[in-house]
């Protein structure tokens, strides 16, 4: 090839790249779409912990959606009622009432109370743990291996010595991705209100619920027959259930439970403070 061959080549080719650039950045101008200057507005407001508990993937979607007006003021539970109020004005929204919600786990089946039945070495996680069925004679209960308070991205839950998650009441700002995390199904969001909770998950038999976990519900009907309101506690697949909508939330109900597994007002007693507070010092 000569070398006016090569030039020729040369040339050839920086032209077309010019023309390819001129014509990419007339399209980038044409087909641009013009995002709206308030998401990035809502976005400021919002926490930007893309914590999943508004029910989008992120932050950024959910700002999006209240954009459009697909999602209320109040959806963004992270950022509690401050939040909430910050969109509306903006927005020009009702600030809708938001009522916050913790978890809380719903077993205290921990090392002192539930029966081994074998020793887990497997995949030290309660994903991989719940494929086997776990250590534990009780197939319902927590497993104990912190997936939950690994997800939590807000410093509000911790294992205990006794091998239990606890949330920390004040520090809970109800993203629910404890729960979503947990493979069975024991940690549930409630209302801060709900005072009143029956602490285990067990459908087994009385005798064999009690022999396999000393805090197991035992389906006695005690705190049925203690509630003033009918209806306010049942009994369904041999476990207590509170029906909120009914049931005083005080401890009327607890008081003749013989395994102590339903309690009253105890959750917003843990506080992070209160927690490491009452945890065995560490020695050596």
């Amino acid at each position: 090839m000569t070398a006016a061959s090569l030039i020729i080549s040369a040339v050839s080719m920086g032209g077309l790249g010019a023309a390819l650039s001129i014509f990419l950045a007339f399209a980038d101008k044409k087909l641009r779409v013009e995002e709206d200057p308030r998401i990035e507005a809502i976005a400021g407001i919002l926490p930007n912990t893309n914590c999943g508990g508004c029910g989008y993937p992120g932050c950024r979607m959910l700002a999006e959606a209240l954009l459009a007006g697909t999602a209320p003021s109040n959806a963004c539970v992270a950022g509690g009622s401050d939040t909430a109020k910050a969109l509306a004005a903006l927005l020009g929204a009702d600030a809708s009432e938001h009522k916050r919600k913790v978890a809380v786990v719903l077993c205290k089946g921990g090392t002192a109370e539930a029966e081994r039945r074998a020793q887990y070495r497997g995949e030290m996680t309660c994903t991989a743990a719940n494929l086997t069925g776990g250590d534990k004679s009780c197939t319902y209960g927590c497993l104990g291996y912190g997936e939950c308070v690994d997800a939590c991205k807000f410093d509000a839950m911790a294992m205990n010595a006794n091998g239990l998650p606890v949330v920390f009441f004040d520090k809970c700002v109800g993203c629910g991705a404890c729960a979503r995390a947990c493979p069975r199904d024991i940690i549930e969001m409630h209302p801060e209100d709900h005072k009143l909770f029956v602490y285990c998950k067990s459908k087994d038999k009385g005798a064999h619920a009690k022999k396999v976990c000393k805090v197991s519900c035992i389906a006695c009907g005690l705190c049925v027959k203690d509630c003033s309101v009918p209806g306010g506690i049942a009994l369904k697949d041999n476990l207590a259930v509170v029906n909120y909508g009914l049931a005083p939330q005080n401890d009327e109900s607890v008081k003749r439970c013989p395994t102590k597994c339903i309690l009253s007002g105890i959750e917003e007693k843990v506080t992070k403070a209160a927690f490491y507070a009452s945890q065995p010092k560490k020695t050596g």
